[in-house]
């Protein structure tokens, strides 16, 4: 009867366009269906035990391999007889049949012992020495000797933190652990997530922290509730914070650890260092594919260096890149044919999941686990020409360099300016009346401002825009972005955001999914974009001043790309000084802890970007 009754509303929500409903729900039907519930609070090496929910083919006729899953927010529900709505990476590796496995992490949840944020690996340890890779080692022995049916093959996967837990597996990986796939995986909290070359992601650290990083005295099934700011607006609401010292007065009360610790550690200094997973990815067995999203508002810097960190020290090993036109997590849980206003012309994530994702898996935990799965080095999707593209290396090595010039009356060329003299253009930066990040009206930060339409930016006195004439010709930049600027300030310090941007022609067509208000002609999409906290333009660790109204060389690294401006299109770049509240306010006055500024330390300054030959600004890219 139960059976009947879900079948029936599945129709209902297939007749009513609701597809992605009745996915779930067919998917949760499929699962009471022929899966297996257990729980279990398996032990690790210093006798902490972790809460582990498997489910299990009901199906005997054959062995499956095991599908691991650790994650910092909850396997729930919780009960025996209750189950997830969906498991595993997709329906398509659902429906293949695998054991999939979830573990609440040490200190989280249902599990025992303390959690620590990305907790620093232990190069020297004891017998009962623990940290996350020796628990994801235990877990894999435990599971491997007492899940019934198992074929002795561990895949693992994960999004965002899991990511981070799957990127941990690898370190001094147990033997049955086979094929890893750390997706957005977070690396290293000084740019990924929270900080952007020291820049601080407010909302995102604030919101995550607010409720995240709240106290759990002992192992419960519920975590704390989310932040209520009182207000849609956010950007009111982080002005009115005022100083980011008010944060703990006005809100959390010295109740969040972490952002403590924040505040107390404004340099790349060893409690950050500590926390960086690349320098212990040696000697990795298990084949790789990590997956990112060229849109992904958290964690872009960790799946590209995720990817090539492991490439640079283990040149023997298994190592792809998937990147697709994807917000974080999108290849998992959309379409991944839109995102925002923008269209990618096809339904990125469902070609995704069954011929790149569950392929992977296949060949190692299903197939002979020999030679290589018919997939490139690096399966790219190119933004702006809508195809996908596979690369024998990533970067690619055909790319050729160039450089983007800035020059007079926003000009923007691969030409050199040929200007004699001091050519510069200025603006007043005021952090009391910062930009806006978004036109939005949000408390957070929105995954859609990655391709955002820019021009109430461009229309801002301290904004400075350069665009290109009209492209003749297809341009295709592929890989790592540098933008080398020459800029003087007034102050003693300044942050310095730079945009790069797709501006497509005033005849642009409408794309489908938009309302009919909103016109894409003229349209200023974002393709990449990215901030430095001026006082570490010369080191992580130990942030100097500016000298007011010196000529200074800062070079802001950008993410990589693969973005095709098409004929009839402009590029354009943009360059500011302050991207509020996605990042906090500098005060534009040099002070030792910018989360420990007073009121009065801001204050207006006024910037300068210059472009003549003896002082150049530009973008180094690679064209294919």
């Amino acid at each position: 009867m139960k059976l009947l009754l879900w079948r029936c509303l599945l129709l209902m929500l297939v007749l009513s366009g609701s597809l992605a409903q009745a996915q779930t729900l067919t998917d949760s039907a499929y699962i009471r269906e022929n899966y297996l519930k257990t729980e279990h609070q398996i032990p690790m090496r210093d006798g902490t035990k972790l809460f582990t929910v498997v489910y299990a083919p009901k199906d005997k006729s054959q062995k499956y391999p095991i599908m691991m899953n650790r994650t910092p927010y909850s396997v729930a529900p919780y009960g025996a007889d209750k189950y997830k709505t969906s498991i595993g990476p997709s329906s398509d590796m659902l429906r293949e049949g695998y054991i999939f496995a979830y573990q609440d992490v040490r200190g989280k949840y249902m599990s025992e012992g303390d959690f620590v944020n990305m907790a620093p690996i232990k190069t020297k340890k004891g017998k009962k020495d623990t940290d996350e890779s020796t628990d994801t080692y235990d877990a894999i022995a435990w599971l491997v000797k007492n899940v019934p049916n198992n074929n002795g093959r561990v895949g693992q996967w994960g999004i965002s933190y899991p990511g981070y837990y799957t990127t941990v597996g690898l370190v001094n990986s147990h033997p049955a652990l086979k094929a890893s796939s750390p997706q957005a995986p977070v690396t290293d909290w000084f740019w990924d997530d929270f900080h952007h070359h020291g820049a601080f992601f407010l909302p995102h650290a604030f919101n995550f922290l607010s409720s995240f990083g709240q106290p759990r005295p002992q192992p419960s099934p519920t975590g704390a509730p989310r932040f209520n700011h009182g207000t849609p607006d956010g950007y009111d609401f982080f002005l009115r914070l005022g100083p980011l010292s008010n944060a703990n007065d006005l809100y959390l009360k010295n109740q969040v650890s972490f952002w403590n610790d924040i505040v107390e550690h404004p340099n790349y200094d060893s409690f950050w260092q500590a926390m960086n997973i690349r320098p212990h990815l040696n000697k990795v067995q298990p084949a790789v594919m990590t997956v990112g999203g060229w849109f992904d508002a958290e964690n872009l810097f960790g799946a590209l260096n995720t990817y090539k960190t492991i490439e640079a020290k283990n040149p023997n090993a298994y190592n792809t890149l998937v990147m697709g036109p994807w917000f974080h997590g999108g290849w998992s849980r959309s379409s991944g044919q839109t995102l925002g206003k923008v269209s990618f012309s096809q339904k990125t994530s469902e070609f995704y999941r069954p011929e790149i994702e569950a392929k992977f898996f296949r060949h190692y935990l299903k197939g002979s686990g020999k030679g290589k799965p018919d997939l490139p080095e690096a399966y790219m999707y190119n933004t702006g020409a809508n195809q996908w593209r596979e690369f024998a290396a990533w970067p690619p090595k055909e790319g050729k360099e160039q450089f983007l010039y800035f020059g007079p009356n926003g000009q923007l060329s691969f030409t050199k300016p040929a200007t004699t003299g001091t050519g510069y253009d200025e603006f007043i930066s005021d952090p009391n009346k910062p930009v806006p990040f978004s036109e939005e009206t949000t408390v957070g930060m929105t995954r859609e401002y990655m391709t955002d339409d820019q021009r109430f930016a461009s229309r801002r006195p301290d904004v400075l825009v350069y665009q290109t004439e009209v492209l003749t010709e297809d341009v295709t930049l592929a890989g790592e972005i540098l933008s080398a600027l020459n800029i003087s300030t007034t102050g003693t310090d300044a942050d310095w955001v730079v945009k790069l941007i797709d501006v497509y022609p005033d005849t642009a067509v409408q794309n489908a999914h938009n309302p009919a208000n909103v016109k894409m002609g003229g349209y200023q999409q974002m393709v990449r974009s990215e901030v430095l906290r001026g006082r570490f333009r010369n080191s992580y660790e130990k942030p100097e001043p500016f000298t007011p109204n010196q000529v200074t060389a800062v070079n802001v690294p950008l993410q990589d790309i693969l973005h095709t401006f098409k004929k009839g299109h402009r590029i354009m770049v943009q360059v500011q000084s302050t991207w509020f509240p996605l990042v906090d306010r500098n005060p534009q006055k040099f002070v030792p802890n910018i989360y420990k500024a007073k009121p009065e330390d801001f204050q207006k300054a006024t910037h300068r970007v210059y472009f003549s030959p003896a002082q150049p600004s530009y973008l180094k890219v690679k064209v294919l």
